[in-house]
């Protein structure tokens, strides 16, 4: 966890805001990663996981944080996905499923 943050009630929490810490559900599985930047669709999900509060990093976002963050999902993804040949026309809803997966943890709104 960062040094500096603080649990905002999720009325209080805007688009754009930094997760200090990973977000867990009820059963201790990872929401999404420490460093999120926080998106209106990300948000709107949250009372579906009984999410209440959230752990906001306190201060702007530096875009070396910002970037490491990415990079770091980006090799999650790799790793996740690892078995998927992007190329292979046969497997298209891995494909699929990997964008919407990058999407989210990017904090990307997806295409429509």
């Amino acid at each position: 966890m960062t040094a500096s943050y603080r649990h905002l009630a999720l009325a209080q929490v805007q688009a754009g805001m930094v997760l200090s810490d990973e977000l867990l559900d009820v059963q201790g599985h990872v929401l999404l990663p420490q460093g999120t930047v926080l998106s209106e669709a990300m948000l709107a999900l949250m009372p579906r996981h009984g999410i209440e509060m959230l752990p906001i990093a306190n201060g702007a976002v530096s875009e070396e944080e910002l970037a490491s963050a990415h990079g770091h999902a980006q090799q999650r993804l790799a790793r996740l996905f690892r078995h998927n040949d992007p190329d292979d026309q046969q497997d298209w809803a891995s494909g699929l499923l990997r964008r919407f997966v990058e999407d989210y943890r990017l904090g990307k709104e997806p295409a429509p």
